[in-house]
């Protein structure tokens, strides 16, 4: 059976910061729009245990700051779909064509803010023993792991926030960091530093992790010495960076390296009519607020673009 074809204005691919305050804007032009999301609303902010950088708020749980754009967003009148899935995209100047599970839209203007996923830890069992002992949630998994040891991989700002988040289940928090020093916040870093449940391990880094059915130490290899020892633990969270969700888009879209899309400050990327906002596109700063700048920007040229190719017609 053939799938129904949809002409509509926008489409939003990615239901993070970023796409959601480009559903807002584009709810409020009265565009006729669709947001789709193949994972959970919010992306990465609803993982997110607290957020203290937010402005409007001190302090905020990441699933609630997400259900409070979420909400606003569909208040406005933001079409949002979790459960249609893409399967495929081609995205040229004269025609965007983007394929999901149920229909075949065609819109006028793309946003895509797929942001990105995390690293995972490159270590021989990483696979062998995921969701059961390596993990890269802790707001998901951390609960798992009450009065067990934890260690975290990572030196930025998500994996010293995490580890602190940690320290409510676990019973001790290691810290395993390749380098000397931290790249974080420094008021998170003192927190971490000072904690009583967080070991730091400077200039060590994680070789391998071991167990039966489930993890039940690690490996790891002194960055100076070569020194090569066992530690026991019980789950290990990986923050090493992040990868763009690019591959429906490389065919089409500038990408660089290491896959985020090329884009310059108004959010164009080298096909017209086609926008990249958030954590997805190349930049130097990846925040909550400069992925909701990203969405702004995308959803008013967009909406300058799609009324262009309304008078065309």
């Amino acid at each position: 059976m053939s799938k129904e074809v949809k002409n509509i204005d926008l489409m939003i691919i990615g239901g993070g910061p970023a796409g959601l305050t480009a559903a807002i804007y584009a709810a409020r032009a009265k565009l006729d729009m669709i947001l789709l999301e193949n994972a959970v609303v919010g992306g990465q902010v609803r993982t997110s245990y607290t957020i203290e950088n937010y402005p409007g708020f001190k302090t905020i749980e990441g699933g609630k700051l997400a259900d409070i754009m979420q909400e606003q967003a569909e208040e406005l009148g933001a079409k949002i779909d979790e459960f249609d899935l893409v399967q495929s995209a081609k995205l040229t100047d004269e025609e965007k064509v983007i394929e999901t599970d149920s229909y075949i839209y065609k819109p006028k203007a793309v946003i895509i803010a797929t942001g990105a996923m995390p690293k995972k830890l490159p270590i021989p069992n990483e696979e062998k023993f995921s969701s059961k002992g390596v993990h890269y949630c802790a707001v998901c998994d951390g609960a798992m792991y009450g009065d067990k040891i934890i260690a975290v991989v990572g030196g930025g700002n998500s994996a010293l926030e995490e580890a602190l988040f940690l320290t409510k289940f676990a019973s001790k928090v290691i810290m395993i960091r390749r380098f000397d020093y931290f790249k974080g916040e420094k008021a998170t870093i003192d927190e971490v530093l000072n904690h009583p449940k967080i070991e730091v391990l400077f200039n060590w880094d994680l070789v391998d992790v071991e167990g039966e059915t489930y993890l039940e130490k690690a490996i790891i290899k002194n960055t100076q010495t070569n020194e090569q020892k066992e530690i026991q633990i019980d789950a290990v969270f990986g923050y090493i960076g992040t990868e763009p969700k690019t591959d429906y888009f490389k065919e089409d879209i500038n990408l660089t390296k290491g896959g985020y899309i090329i884009a310059d400050e108004s959010t164009r990327t080298n096909v017209k009519g086609v926008y990249a906002a958030g954590d997805v596109r190349e930049k130097q700063f990846r925040q909550i607020t400069t992925a909701v700048a990203d969405g702004t920007i995308a959803a008013l040229d967009a909406e300058k673009y799609i009324v262009e190719k309304r008078r065309d017609k």
